[in-house]
């Protein structure tokens, strides 16, 4: 990872151009702000679905795919992701499915998204291009913001657990980051 002024190493979270996001300040949809695609949400659920259940055995995709109502085979292509990525350990053969390589308490939501290869992009600018989001050489006017964006959204979801979404501690966690007047 890259260091940025020395305190907080570069996110690998980035924020698309083409995104939904919207600037805060001229909404008054916080909640709206960021829209996660379809697989780092499901990976998220199906994780949180697998971490809740106290089995003593491995986990099928089809008993998750049916509780959450997810595709299977959409189950089956995140999960070998996953199992890559040491997110999951995989038992073949009957009796065999899924279960964490790591409790739910030490498994990160930023660990889960960055595992099925999603990003939440904060600049068009990508690590390392000689040109930036505006095709010139050097930064856009406001790259420094949307990379800072980026690095305190992946803080945020790397200090949040999988336990911690099913115990509810997420509710209120970003609190002290509302702007005043928005509510």
């Amino acid at each position: 990872m890259v260091m940025n002024k020395g305190l907080i190493p570069q996110s690998p979270f980035y924020w698309r151009r083409s995104s939904t996001l919207k600037p805060v300040l001229a909404s008054r949809e916080v909640n709206k702000v960021m829209k996660l695609s379809a697989k780092g949400r499901y990976a998220v659920i199906a994780l949180a679905d697998l971490a809740s259940i106290k089995a003593d055995r491995p986990v099928t995709l089809a008993e998750i795919a049916k509780r959450q109502e997810i595709s299977l085979s959409y189950l089956e292509q995140l999960f070998a992701k996953l199992r890559r990525r040491g997110v999951v350990i995989g038992v073949r053969g009957p009796g065999g499915g899924y279960s964490l390589a790591k409790a739910a308490g030490q498994t990160s939501i930023a660990d889960i998204i960055l595992a099925v290869d999603e990003t939440i992009e904060t600049t068009a600018c990508k690590p390392g291009a000689l040109v930036d989001c505006t095709g010139k050489t050097g930064k856009c006017l406001a790259h420094d913001l949307w990379s800072e964006l980026g690095q305190h959204i992946y803080l945020f979801l790397n200090s949040i657990t999988l336990d911690d979404v099913l115990q509810r501690r997420v509710v209120g966690a970003a609190g002290g980051a509302r702007l005043q007047g928005l509510e």
